[in-house]
């Protein structure tokens, strides 16, 4: 119904979707979702804002703007967030929640079919030319949120700021964040003019026509701030979160693995900023270097599956509980999938808890903040940040696919053609994440089998 607008209905709002159209179109997202953050957003904005019109170019941004503020996947939480306000509590769970589980049960089956058969010379085939392409896509997002959100001198000095203070600083994530929004409070109190621009992806384009809920449309009833509610909410989430952790605190002990993967996941959902680019880095840090839950190119391997799943990126965080679970064969030996099936859906469901708790906690006050720039400018300086902190993940992982065994190590020739073919791709040709990651797939493994064949015959 509201899906199909022809030219005759831009001059009115559409219908108010029901509840069975939102839960279709947030089935269907999940399931069409890909290309990182960036992809996501776009794929939102095109259906919700220009195509169905359900929701007006500003208020996407406004939400969009608080999302990025947060840490966790904002792609996933500004779906939560839109739903909520369409839909109340219902509609938020139900476009958050199917945002997340297609890509979980897929990357369940990625996952047994990598740690499997992930030996297999097919398999590393595949995976020695996506990981040269995934370095690609990140470069590629951080030049698309880039080009949305750096219109001006001030804002490319926060990104390079901050690209310095990860790179060459180590400073942590939620600092660099902290210091971006204050730079970007004051910058709306001493030039508003330059914090003006919006949140990461431009200024409101218009033309669209009237929305569902459109610039001037009241706040809805339920998505009015109040104490009761507020209260509600945080004993909810809180109630939730120690129940599902004190339960596998009894049944495995605290040092249990998937305790721990409970607590560390929960860390890495409340003090991580910047979306999945932004948050790999530490969760590198916990589940490679520290938990030992899988090794470095276990890691970049789940990234590659990760790009090639519908949903949010931060879904690695799946892989890296089902190689997890698996390795440590959680259930005994004959039960290794489902002890990398049910570590998986521990990680998920303590990822993503606060985003929902999050979402219905402040969007009844960000509701309440519309167009006010001291509200909007330390979120418009946060956006710009997080385009230096992507660039260092492109960093860190060029480093990785390409010396492998370090600057020591050989250069790995080979995977800088392909990368640098998938970035042509990306860049040049606008090609679409899927057939980009599909084709440097099949480069790697007709590379891999042409090197097994000579090796047999030389």
């Amino acid at each position: 119904m509201t899906a199909d607008l022809v030219d005759g209905d831009q001059e009115k709002a559409p219908a108010p979707p029901s509840r069975t159209e939102a839960l279709r179109f947030w089935l269907k997202l999940g399931f069409i979702s890909f290309g990182g953050p960036a992809g996501q957003i776009a794929v939102m904005h095109e259906e919700l804002v220009e195509r169905r019109r359900w929701i007006s170019e500003n208020r996407f941004l406004h939400a969009l703007n608080y999302c990025m503020v947060l840490p966790g996947p904002e792609a996933q939480q500004l779906a939560t967030y839109i739903g909520w306000l369409m839909h109340r509590t219902w509609g938020g769970l139900v476009a958050g929640g199917l945002f997340v589980l297609p890509s979980l049960f897929i990357l369940i089956v990625l996952s047994w079919v990598y740690m499997a058969y992930g030996d297999v010379p097919v398999i590393a085939g595949l995976f020695y030319g996506i990981k040269p392409a995934v370095t690609a896509l990140v470069v590629h997002a951080a030049w698309r949120v880039g080009s949305r959100a750096l219109k001006n001198a001030w804002l490319w000095s926060i990104a390079a700021a901050a690209f310095v203070a990860i790179f060459a600083l180590g400073l942590p994530f939620p600092l660099i964040v902290l210091l971006a929004g204050l730079t970007g409070w004051l910058g709306g109190r001493f030039a508003p003019d330059k914090f003006r621009t919006g949140g990461g992806h431009g200024a409101a384009a218009q033309g669209h026509g009237p929305a569902v809920i459109d610039d001037a449309t009241p706040t809805p009833a339920h998505a009015l701030f109040s104490w009761a509610r507020f209260r509600i909410v945080l004993a909810t989430g809180l109630g939730l979160w120690a129940a599902a952790l004190g339960a596998l605190t009894a049944l495995f002990g605290w040092q249990g693995a998937l305790t721990q993967m409970g607590w560390f996941f929960t860390k890495a959902a409340l003090l991580t900023f910047g979306g999945a680019y932004a948050v790999l880095p530490y969760v590198y840090q916990g589940a490679v270097d520290h938990y030992q839950w899988l090794t470095g190119a276990q890691m970049i391997d789940g990234l590659a599956l990760g790009e090639t799943t519908p949903g949010p990126l931060i879904m690695v965080v799946a892989f890296v509980g089902f190689v997890g679970g698996w390795g440590q064969a959680l259930f005994g030996a004959d039960s290794l999938l489902l002890a990398g099936a049910v570590a998986a859906a521990v990680v998920t469901f303590f990822t993503f808890l606060p985003s929902f708790v999050f979402i219905l906690l402040g969007a009844p006050f960000i509701e309440s903040t519309h167009g006010k720039l001291q509200f909007t400018a330390p979120l418009t300086g946060i956006t710009a940040a997080v385009v230096g902190v992507i660039l260092n993940l492109a960093v860190f992982f060029a480093y990785h696919v390409l010396w492998p065994q370090g600057f020591g190590g050989g250069f790995e020739g080979a995977a800088a053609l392909i990368g640098l073919v998938a970035a042509v791709a990306l860049f040049r040709f606008k090609a679409g994440v899927i057939p980009v990651v599909l084709c440097s797939g099949l480069a790697g493994l007709a590379l891999q089998l042409g090197r097994a064949a000579l090796a047999v015959h030389g």
